[in-house]
């Protein structure tokens, strides 16, 4: 696992935790030089998902436990904010509930935060798995897949969400099938306590509300008293289209 470190370290430290199956620059690059105006900016990047190391995804436990060991080495164990994309969003939960570093803010992302018993999560896992590996080994989407997506999401929102994923981004056609399985299959069993609350720390979380209200329910269900930053849009829409806006939200959370 690798960090990437921008801005002016005397600025307060936010950690940005990308999405599943995704290359930090990818889900992050078009927002960094945004955040550096006031913040010190630290990119993590999974083991398994960087091109500039040979490693594999185990599980969401050990990258956990990584993140904890860097932010204890760098930051005396105390940062100001993490923001988790998507599956971030899990490990902004997992580093909640475990105590091992103290964050004075954690944002969660368009969050699923899907809980699934061991069964369905290999099942899932067995179908979905594939035909991700597929495309971001070939760069590319099945024609009525993307249609159909448009047709659903917009072209506007396919073209940036797609590029968040790796087709039309960075190549990665290095990642293995097993780290994409490896970190999908974790995700879906990885269970978050329920009613978290940390002394100091404030959890923001940005609903995309035409995911639908069970979203906001698992906020609610996991996190005692969250400040819910409601957006009339979809998964992680405000971070893919409108990176001025999703900056400006990230600022008034955490500053």
């Amino acid at each position: 696992m690798k960090f990437y470190e921008f801005g002016q370290k005397e600025n307060p430290v936010i950690m940005l935790i990308p999405g599943t199956c995704c290359h930090w620059k990818n889900n992050f690059s078009h927002v960094i030089d945004l955040l550096k105006k006031d913040f010190y900016v630290v990119c993590a990047s999974y083991d398994g998902f960087d091109d500039t190391e040979e490693s594999e995804f185990l599980d969401m436990q050990r990258e956990t436990e990584k993140i904890e060991s860097y932010i204890n080495k760098q930051f005396q164990g105390a940062i100001h904010a993490v923001y988790g994309c998507s599956l971030g969003g899990s490990f902004v939960g997992l580093l909640l509930q475990r105590e091992k570093i103290h964050m004075n803010h954690g944002i969660i992302g368009s969050s699923d935060l899907d809980e699934v018993s061991i069964g369905k999560a290999k099942l899932q896992t067995m179908l979905i798995v594939p035909l991700f590996y597929k495309m971001l080994h070939s760069g590319k989407i099945p024609g009525f897949i993307r249609n159909r997506m448009v047709k659903r999401c917009g072209e506007e929102y396919v073209k940036h969400g797609l590029r968040m994923m790796g087709i039309g981004g960075v190549d990665m056609s290095f990642v293995s099938k097993r780290s994409m399985k490896n970190q999908y299959y974790s995700d879906l069993i990885t269970v978050l306590r329920n009613h978290m609350e940390v002394k100091d720390t404030s959890i923001h979380c940005f609903f995309a509300a035409k995911m639908g209200d069970k979203y906001k329910k698992r906020y609610l269900k996991h996190f005692s008293n969250p400040h819910i930053m409601e957006h009339d849009l979809l998964h992680e829409e405000l971070l893919v289209c409108y990176p001025k806006e999703w900056v400006k939200d990230v600022r008034n959370c955490v500053l």
